[in-house]
């Protein structure tokens, strides 16, 4: 990477990095569940991210939403619980990175419904790691939330998929049509 490209990207990190910690935040502040968690669009910043510069950027991009959140907006009961609730579980989402090149394919060769396919799945994919670290900490470190009688999995599972599963059903949604309408925020060129 050139140096001049090398400074656009860290900029663009740390610009799509603060804008999805605020997107996060705006969320959080409509309604947020007792132990965390809320419909967000904080995710979408990191995918376009992801989906402009691959697995680099998405994975900065999602530490840097991780970091901010851990700083500025906790809820760390203990630091293994903090490390999988924000650094592990935001840069996962810039896992979405993967589908970079067939997203960026498709949208330069005006293919809608291969490009909304890409972005879909690249959103899931981010989704359901970020989902998959929060499940993990919540078995290990919010059991005693779960009713009696409830598997601590099943309830972390439900309590995770109760904001996790709308949020990456609205990201998608709002991916798609922002990079349809404007494939230029993916495009580099």
């Amino acid at each position: 990477m050139q140096r001049n490209q090398r400074l656009v990207f860290l900029i663009e990190v740390a610009m799509l990095g603060a804008l999805a910690f605020l997107l996060d935040l705006l969320s959080g502040v409509i309604g947020k569940l007792p132990q965390g968690g809320s419909i967000s669009l904080g995710m979408i910043p990191v995918f376009i991210m992801a989906y402009r510069w691959g697995l680099k950027g998405g994975l900065l991009t999602g530490l840097i939403l991780g970091l901010l959140q851990a700083i500025i907006n906790p809820y760390i009961v203990h630091p293994v619980q903090g490390f999988l609730d924000y650094y592990l579980a935001f840069t996962l989402v810039g896992a979405s990175g993967i589908f970079y090149k067939a997203i960026q394919n498709a949208l330069t060769n005006k293919n809608r419904k291969l490009a909304i396919l890409f972005i879909t799945l690249g959103t899931i994919l981010g989704g359901i790691l970020r989902a998959a670290a929060h499940i993990i900490a919540g078995v290990f470190f919010f059991a005693s939330f779960a009713p009696e009688g409830t598997p601590v999995l099943i309830y972390s599972i439900g309590y995770n998929a109760s904001y996790m599963i709308p949020t990456i059903i609205v990201s998608a949604i709002v991916a798609s049509l922002l990079l349809l309408t404007a494939p230029r925020l993916v495009n580099r060129k």
